[in-house]
C-alpha cells in the first residue's frame, strides 16, 4: 500500500516578504518522513482570508493529511481560524474549553486574559483542539486539516501533540553519498542507476565549495536493504565518493 500523502500550507505576509525564514517545512518533512507520510506539496499564502480559502479547499481535496502553519495568534492580521471556517463551511466563536486553557494560563503568569488573546480561543464549529505545551494556545484540527502556530517551538510541540494520532506507512530510510564532479558528468551513471533500482528514489543535489563542483546524491527508499544495495552500486560506480 502506498504511503498517505500530506501538504502544508504556510500563511503569513511575514514569509512572502522575507523578514522571516520558515523553518517549519523542514522540520515537518522530517517528521513526517519518519512516521511514513509523504509529504508532497508545500504552499506559501499571504495573509489574505480568499487566498487562504481557496489554497485549503484545494489541498485539503488532494492530499489524506493537510498541516498549517502561522496565522493563528492575537492580532488583527491572525485570520487562518476565520479563512479555515469558511473553507469548511461552518461557524467560529470563542469556545469554553479553548477559553479555559488560556484563562488558566494567564492566571499562572499573571496577565490579563484580554479581548486580544481571546481571540486564540475562537474554534472552528466541530474542530478538535490541538494541545500547545509550550505556550498553551491551542491549535485545532478539523477533517483532514491540522491548524498550527507559526512560531517553530511551538509550531513543533503541536506536531508532536499531532502525529501520534494520524496512520502512518512505511519510514523512508536515507543515505548520502558526496561525489566531487559536475552534475553533467555523473548524469548518464545515475540515470543508469535508477532504471537498475526502481525501488528506491535517487536525487542529485549540486554544490560549489571554493570553487569546486561536486553532487550530493541521496539514496531514498522504504526498504533499508534495497538502499543499501542501491548505494553499493553507486559506490562503485564512483569509488572516490565520500559517504
Amino acid at each position: 500500500m502506498p504511503n498517505p500523502t500530506a501538504a502544508m500550507l504556510v500563511i503569513g505576509d511575514e514569509i512572502l516578504s522575507g523578514r522571516t525564514r520558515d523553518a517549519n517545512m523542514h522540520y515537518l518533512a522530517g517528521e513526517l518522513a519518519r512516521v511514513g507520510i509523504d509529504l508532497e506539496e508545500v504552499r506559501f499564502v499571504s495573509d489574505k482570508h480568499a487566498r487562504i480559502v481557496a489554497a485549503l479547499n484545494a489541498l485539503r481535496a488532494d492530499y489524506d493529511q493537510v498541516f498549517t502553519s502561522g496565522g493563528i495568534g492575537p492580532t488583527h492580521d491572525d485570520i487562518t481560524a476565520d479563512a479555515v471556517a469558511d473553507a469548511f463551511g461552518v461557524g467560529i466563536d470563542v469556545r469554553e474549553d479553548a477559553r479555559a486553557i488560556l484563562a488558566a494560563h494567564y492566571q499562572r503568569t499573571g496577565l490579563e486574559l484580554n479581548a486580544a488573546r481571546l481571540r486564540m480561543a475562537r474554534i472552528p464549529d466541530g474542530a478538535a483542539l490541538i494541545d500547545n505545551p509550550v505556550s498553551s494556545a491551542p491549535g485545532f484540527t478539523i477533517g483532514n486539516v491540522h491548524v498550527m502556530a507559526g512560531v517553530p517551538a511551538v509550531f513543533q510541540a503541536m506536531v508532536a501533540s499531532v502525529l501520534p494520532g494520524l496512520q502512518g506507512g512505511a519510514a523512508l530510510f536515507s543515505q548520502t553519498l558526496c561525489i566531487h564532479r559536475g552534475e553533467g558528468e555523473i548524469a548518464g551513471p545515475l540515470a543508469e542507476l535508477a532504471k537498475a533500482h526502481p525501488d528506491v528514489s535517487i536525487g542529485s543535489y549540486p554544490f560549489q565549495r571554493d570553487g569546486a563542483f561536486g553532487v550530493n546524491v541521496v539514496v531514498r527508499g522504504a526498504d533499508k536493504a534495497v538502499v543499501d544495495a542501491a548505494m553499493v552500486a553507486l559506490w562503485a560506480q564512483f569509488p572516490e565518493a565520500v559517504a
